[in-house]
């Protein structure tokens, strides 16, 4: 008796690690300020790269930044950066690199303002996911006019690398917005 793949969503078929984060991450709804901001990390590093690439490095991602403790990420010295700078686990992009540090500080701040920023990034929907109905993959957009807000309204507040697309994406993988294709296993079930 064979095993029969469930049907997902087009982009993610190619290996079994984007297979897994297709099934147990994308589209569920985040709360939780530290995974918001791994999740918004991790984006960041995308920027310009295929979304594989950055799973393939997540462990050495989050060993490299202390597992995204952005407490920690805002405060690191040169030092620190010279060091990831060397790390041949992660992007090594310099720019990038002083963005995680930037945004960490920016992320405290939003922290600050509205006592989390889980309730900051969650008011830009009122607090539920936006639920799409795409056919196939190809009818998702890359941004749309609320991820163009989202991110105009981060760069006032001093985030880097936020870019609507990088935002839409970032959307995307903390459940904000739901873009499973309609045969998707993850919406019949």
């Amino acid at each position: 008796m064979t095993v029969q793949e469930p049907i997902r969503c087009g982009w993610c078929t190619a290996s079994d690690l984007y297979k897994k984060y297709h099934d147990e991450e994308w589209g569920v709804p985040v709360y939780d300020d530290a995974t918001l901001f791994e999740f918004l990390i991790l984006e960041t590093f995308q920027a310009g790269l295929s979304w594989i690439t950055i799973l393939n490095k997540r462990e050495n991602f989050r060993n490299a930044f202390d597992h995204f403790d952005y407490k920690k990420i805002a405060n690191y010295s040169e030092d620190k950066i010279e060091e990831l700078l060397q790390d041949t686990g992660i992007i090594r992009n310099k720019l990038k690199i002083k963005s995680a540090v930037s945004n960490a500080q920016a992320f405290l701040k939003i922290q600050e303002e509205f006592e989390s920023f889980s309730d900051y990034i969650w008011k830009f929907t009122n607090g539920k996911p936006i639920i799409n109905n795409p056919k196939t993959s190809k009818d998702v957009p890359a941004t749309t006019p609320l991820s163009d807000e989202i991110s105009k309204d981060l760069k006032k507040r001093g985030f880097k690398f936020v870019g609507s697309t990088v935002i839409y994406a970032h959307m995307q993988a903390t459940g904000m917005v739901n873009d499973h294709a309609e045969d998707c296993w993850t919406r019949v079930k």
